[in-house]
């Protein structure tokens, strides 16, 4: 395969906004496709948001009624996966001819997951994975994922996986992940930490193989006027600086953090990286020591409601 263009869009979403937030995304998918990305990689929970700031009225042992409505707001703009809105996300991917890895807020039932959808340039999807463990506060309003989305799509330009922001910090799931042969790590995020950058490289050391990590970049004046984050109200106080980057096989930074503003960063990826770096680290294969260690990985999807086959089903 011949090498191709990568690309990380560092936005923000119009919060509490689907139909502007569809329209940002369309624009971004053009711009990106016009730079010649045939890969775009978009933030963690782009589509529904990231309301950074909030607490969702929580305190030790209680909740309040505002907290209340402000997880209502917010469900209302989270999408069914799949469903209507995975398929306009399809259409924009489609007119842009491009694969898109994006970080949605997706719900089932009662309950919100931070999710990334990975869309074929048809604009079909090719799969979807959960975030497994929530930050901090996010799991009051996310739930856990479970392994039967770790998703691993194998494309024409290769294999893409990757991680949602602090999952990236869990060895056993990068591990799963190299095992899967995942060629570009796809990694949405909000973590707009010095520290990230070095993390990425990590992963793209350890992995042998792209890293393309996607950050917001988020003012408060993206959000409505009723929004109110502990950072404060004026339009233009920076909630999420960004800091994106694309990382080589071999840990080289091929396309640096920028903070500050809105921006797409793309770099050319050859696959052939990948093979050279894998002649002296593979962590699945010849450096692996599998008769020392070993992990297993549970891809069965868990359900708290279990039917019993009745006798007639076990007869």
């Amino acid at each position: 395969m011949k090498a191709i263009i990568g690309a990380v869009v560092q936005a923000g979403t119009p919060l509490f906004d689907k139909k502007h937030t569809f329209e940002k995304l369309g624009d971004m998918l053009s711009d990106a496709a016009g730079l010649g990305a045939k890969l775009v990689v978009m933030p963690e929970a782009f589509v529904g948001g990231y309301p950074k700031g909030l607490d969702f009225g929580v305190r030790l042992g209680s909740r309040t009624p505002e907290g209340r409505e402000d997880y209502l707001r917010y469900a209302e703009n989270a999408i069914m996966v799949p469903g209507p809105d995975t398929d306009l996300i399809g259409e924009l991917v489609q007119k842009a001819g491009v694969y898109l890895v994006v970080g949605v807020v997706e719900r089932d039932g009662g309950t919100l997951y931070c999710t990334s959808l990975y869309f074929a340039p048809c604009g079909s999807l090719l799969g979807k994975h959960r975030k497994l463990m929530p930050t901090a506060l996010e799991r009051v309003v996310w739930g856990f994922g479970d392994g039967s989305t770790l998703a691993a799509p194998e494309t024409d330009i290769g294999t893409l996986g990757g991680g949602i922001c602090w999952e990236n910090y869990m060895p056993q799931y990068r591990l799963a992940m190299y095992g899967k042969g995942v060629e570009f790590y796809c990694a949405p995020t909000v973590d707009d930490r010095d520290v990230w950058l070095p993390t990425m490289q990590t992963i793209a050391l350890e992995g042998r193989c792209f890293v393309l990590s996607a950050c917001q970049y988020l003012e408060r004046g993206y959000g409505p006027a009723d929004y109110h984050p502990v950072q404060g109200s004026a339009d233009d106080t920076v909630l999420i600086r960004g800091g994106s980057c694309i990382i080589s096989p071999l840990g080289e930074i091929l396309a640096a953090p920028i903070f500050g503003k809105e921006t797409i960063l793309t770099a050319e990826l050859d696959k052939a990286d990948i093979l050279r770096g894998k002649y002296d680290l593979d962590v699945v294969g010849h450096y692996a020591r599998p008769d020392v260690f070993s992990l297993q990985v549970n891809e069965c999807p868990q359900s708290s409601v279990k039917p019993v086959p009745s006798q007639t089903e076990k007869a």
